[in-house]
């Protein structure tokens, strides 16, 4: 699991005018209510959902696949209701290899990843997952875990920021089609607020550009 040093936040965004608006709903101003949670988003990055071993390592032809393997079945739970705010993350891992005479075990190296504002890395972790073939056996399957941890306090805009985003517009006011996020600063706050777990397999540079490029 990751640890508690770990920050990873969303952002509070565009709350209700009123009290009985509710998301996606046009509230009582024109305008379209929308709430969005404290939790982290969780996501897999692109080309490190799965990892391919050769045999002989130098290989890369699909003779020499030794063993696949996939992430699958990403799912979180989070419970904003304290603080720090955690969120587990599970996913399912999924592998197949080519010969199949004998049992076997494999493990695979995978991260998670805390980042803000979408590129900046806050932190990260490797840890292992234990894949377990039977004699005879072709595929298996494991599950796996990871935990992020919310600082409330990191996650909170600026006072003046947030009632810049849900101040009410007016139709004619100079200012009321323009969007809260055009103006940098605004825009930079929500950013700072703004973070995400992620997993993946933990790629060597030859193991990331093979996904990347095959």
């Amino acid at each position: 699991m990751i640890s508690r040093s770990l920050v990873a936040v969303a952002t509070v965004a565009l709350l209700a005018t009123t009290a009985c608006s509710r998301t996606g709903e046009i509230d009582s101003s024109g305008g379209i209510t929308a709430v969005r949670t404290v939790c982290p988003a969780v996501a897999v990055p692109a080309a490190t959902g799965d990892i391919t071993l050769f045999d002989p390592s130098g290989a890369r032809t699909s003779d020499a696949i030794d063993v696949n393997a996939i992430i699958t079945n990403v799912r979180s739970t989070c419970n904003d209701a304290a603080d720090p705010i955690a969120t587990t993350v599970t996913f399912d891992v999924l592998a197949r290899r080519t010969r199949t005479d004998s049992a076997r075990e494999v493990v695979l190296p995978y991260f998670t990843v805390v980042t803000q504002g979408g590129s900046v890395i806050v932190a990260k972790r490797v840890n292992r997952v234990a894949i377990r073939f039977a004699a005879g056996q072709s595929r298996a399957q494991t599950s796996a875990t990871a935990t992020s941890y919310v600082v409330r306090s990191a996650a909170t805009l600026p006072a003046d920021v947030r009632a810049q985003i849900t101040r009410q517009r007016k139709p004619g006011q100079e200012d009321a089609a323009l969007d809260p996020l055009a103006d940098p600063t605004v825009r930079s706050a929500v950013a700072r607020a703004t973070f995400e777990t992620l997993v993946g397999f933990q790629l060597t540079a030859e193991q990331l550009q093979y996904n990347a490029t095959r």
